[in-house]
């Protein structure tokens, strides 16, 4: 099986980071589920990313759609939070306060000064926010900061592309 992996990882080699899928990262099930959308495909990929243990081997290697160089951006961080919190995020969203809503906005970089506003703002703009076709954490986190753009205190918090 390690043969394989490897046998993979070295023709994959000139693959580039833009195989990673922002929700799920890079690897062998990133590589494998690249063009596939929809939730059953995105578990797939992280659980063959997980179960394997390829991102490792990728992100050591730098292949398999990882870089072996570089720092967790803030970008990757919040969409792992988002991703392992989803459920909390909508029931707080959905009531405009709570522990998971504060620490995404904390993750945001938004001032204390204006958590008051970015939690009305995500309850007022819920169904936006988690609209059905919404499926993802990146889909998600792509309609708070449409919602967020729109908004002229929370424009500044809206991370730059």
């Amino acid at each position: 099986m390690m043969k394989k992996l490897l046998a993979i990882a070295v023709l994959s080699t000139s693959a580039t980071v833009a195989v990673a899928d922002q929700d799920i990262g890079c690897g062998l099930g990133s590589m494998i589920m690249a063009g596939q959308s929809g939730p059953v495909f995105k578990v797939l990929g992280a659980t063959t990313n997980g179960t394997f243990g390829n991102q490792t081997f990728g992100i050591t290697t730098g292949t398999l759609g990882c870089q072996s160089s570089g720092a967790i951006t803030s970008r990757a961080r919040l969409s792992m939070f988002t991703g392992s919190n989803i459920d909390n995020l909508a029931r707080d969203m959905s009531v405009g306060r709570g522990e998971s809503l504060n620490v995404l906005a904390d993750l945001m970089g938004v001032k204390d000064a204006d958590k008051d506003h970015f939690f009305q703002a995500t309850k007022t703009n819920f169904g936006k926010i988690f609209a059905p076709q919404n499926e993802s954490a990146g889909q998600v986190l792509a309609a708070l900061e449409q919602v967020m753009t729109q908004d002229s205190v929370l424009v500044g918090y809206v991370p730059k592309a």
